[in-house]
C-alpha cells in the first residue's frame, strides 16, 4: 500500500566541494531576501522613495530576522539546553530557528526603523509583510528539502515518507501545506497593494497578514509532530500558544482602524 504514497529522499545538499557546500535551505533563505528586495524596490519606486532608504530597511530586516528567529528558538523551545550551553546560542548553524521569534525581532527592529526614517510604524509594516509572506513560502520549502518539521502519520495518498529523517510510514507534508498557504497570502497582499495604487488603508495589510498567517500556523500545528519533548504534555503546543497573541493583535488593528474611518465619515 505504501506505493500510493510519495517517497521523499531528496538531499538537503545542492552540491559540495571539499568543506564548501550549498544547501537548499540556505539558498532558499537567501532567495527570500533577494526576491523581497526586488519587490520592495518596486514599491519604493512607485511611491517615489529613495533606494538608500530601502537599503537601510533591508539591513534592519536581515539582522532582526536572523537574531529574532534564533533567540526565539532558544528561549521558546530549548532554553533548558541552551541555559547550560550559552556559548552555542549564536551558533545558528547548530539547532533551529523559530518563526515567532523572527516575527518579534522584525516588529522590534521596524519600530526603530520607522522612528529613524520618519515613516509611520504601520506604513512600514504594511509593506514589509508582503515580502515576509513570500519569505515564509521559501523557508517552508527549505524545511521540506531538509525533511524537517513534517506532520503526523496519514493514510492520504499525498502522504510523504521522509526517508532521510528515518521515517518508514507516510506523514502529512505540512511544509507544503504551510508554504502554499503563505504563497496565497502573499498573492492577496500584493494584489491589494496594487489595487489601492500603492496606498492601502493604513494597518489593513499588516492586520490581515497577522490574522491569516498565524491562523494557518495555529491550524496546521494540529497536524505536526511536537518539535520538543515538553510539548507532548500540552493541549496546545508552543507554536499555537505563540500564534494567539498575533491573531488577536491583527483583529484589533483591523477593527480599530475601520472604526476610526467610520467615525471620520
Amino acid at each position: 500500500m505504501t506505493d500510493c504514497f510519495i517517497t521523499w529522499d531528496v538531499s538537503p545538499l545542492i552540491f559540495s566541494i571539499g568543506s564548501f557546500s550549498i544547501r537548499w535551505y540556505g539558498l532558499l533563505f537567501a532567495m527570500s531576501f533577494a526576491v523581497g528586495y526586488v519587490i520592495m524596490l518596486r514599491f519604493f519606486k512607485k511611491e517615489n522613495l529613495p533606494e538608500s532608504l530601502l537599503d537601510k530597511l533591508s539591513m534592519y530586516m536581515l539582522i532582526a530576522t536572523v537574531v529574532g528567529a534564533r533567540l526565539g528558538h532558544v528561549f521558546f523551545y530549548e532554553w533548558a539546553y541552551y541555559s547550560k550551553h550559552v556559548d552555542e546560542i549564536l551558533m545558528v548553524w547548530k539547532g533551529g530557528l523559530a518563526s515567532h521569534g523572527a516575527a518579534i525581532g522584525i516588529l522590534t527592529a521596524l519600530y526603530f526603523f520607522a522612528r529613524s526614517s520618519r515613516r509611520t510604524y504601520l506604513w512600514t509594516l504594511d509593506r514589509i509583510v508582503i515580502v515576509v509572506a513570500l519569505s515564509g513560502f521559501f523557508i517552508r520549502t527549505g524545511n521540506l528539502m531538509n525533511s524537517e518539521i513534517y506532520g503526523k502519520l496519514t493514510d492520504l495518498p499525498w502522504g510523504f515518507i521522509f526517508v532521510r529523517a528515518g521515517e518508514t510510514l507516510p506523514r502529512h507534508p505540512t511544509q507544503i501545506y504551510e508554504s502554499l498557504s503563505y504563497l496565497c497570502i502573499f498573492a492577496f497582499l500584493i494584489w491589494y497593494y496594487y489595487k489601492k495604487n500603492g496606498a492601502p488603508r493604513e494597518g489593513f495589510l499588516f492586520g490581515f497578514f497577522l490574522v491569516t498567517l498565524f491562523s494557518v500556523r495555529f491550524i496546521l500545528e494540529f497536524l505536526k509532530e511536537p518539535q520538543v519533548n515538553f510539548e507532548n504534555q500540552m493541549t496546545l503546543n508552543m507554536g499555537q500558544l505563540l500564534s494567539i497573541p498575533f491573531i488577536l493583535a491583527g483583529l484589533i488593528i483591523i477593527f480599530r482602524k475601520q472604526k476610526n474611518i467610520e467615525q471620520k465619515e
